[in-house]
């Protein structure tokens, strides 16, 4: 029986109350701090002041522990708006922030279906919103805007921990290899790239995200209006 389905142990006397709630919001911690790696039903059990064979009541393994903490992530996605649109660029917008509220989320997404309560009613808020666009378009257009999102935010977050490891920030990146750059762009090789990179407007990381999320969400408008 999945965990969704499976009651907790009835509440029993004890120095340290526990639920599953707890052991999540302490995995939760444990991983906003130091990663993924951080997590294990050991760690958890400390945090919470247990012995780790009193988790095993409320949960089977690990796995179970990741699908938890990625259904308590979906929680605060809530994607809103009046349209189709609004509601995809919501949702967009609602995973990128949570993404970067739990770094950890970042690789925990785009694998196996999720399907917690808060997942599920996510998803039912999206589909909902794409009624009328073609019953045979939902999923893929659903699709589309979940792998622009994973791309991006993994994109994100990756350069965030390459910065961290090496204290080389976006300037320091800049001054270190732009004479390279220079001297390869002398070349005549590489006319495109050399235009863009010269003459083209530097975004930060919302606007790059924001307009790549329009085209995205233009070519679907364009589809669906066919």
């Amino acid at each position: 029986m999945l965990v969704w389905e499976r009651p907790e142990p009835q509440e029993r006397p004890a120095p340290v109350p526990l639920s599953r709630e707890r052991i999540v919001r302490a995995a939760i911690r444990l991983a906003d701090a130091d990663g993924l790696d951080a997590v294990s039903l050991r760690k958890v059990a400390t945090e919470l002041d247990v012995r780790p064979m009193r988790l095993y009541s409320y949960i089977d393994s690990k796995d179970e522990l990741l699908d938890l903490m990625v259904d308590a992530a979906y929680a605060e996605i809530r994607p809103t708006g009046d349209t189709w649109r609004e509601v995809l660029r919501s949702l967009a917008e609602s995973t990128r922030h949570t993404v970067h509220e739990h770094e950890w989320f970042a690789d925990l997404l785009g694998g196996r279906p999720q399907l917690g309560p808060h997942a599920l009613a996510c998803g039912e808020s999206v589909v909902a919103a794409l009624d009328g666009v073609g019953l045979d378009a939902v999923m893929p257009t659903v699709g589309a805007v979940n792998a622009y999102v994973i791309g991006a935010v993994r994109r994100e977050i990756a350069g965030q921990r390459a910065e961290r490891a090496t204290g080389m920030d976006e300037k320091r990146w800049q001054a270190e290899l732009g004479p390279y750059l220079r001297r390869q762009f002398a070349t005549g090789r590489f006319p495109a790239l050399s235009t863009v990179v010269r003459d083209a407007a530097h975004l930060d990381a919302d606007e790059t995200f924001r307009i790549g999320l329009e085209c995205l969400l233009d070519g679907i408008e364009a589809r669906i209006s066919r």
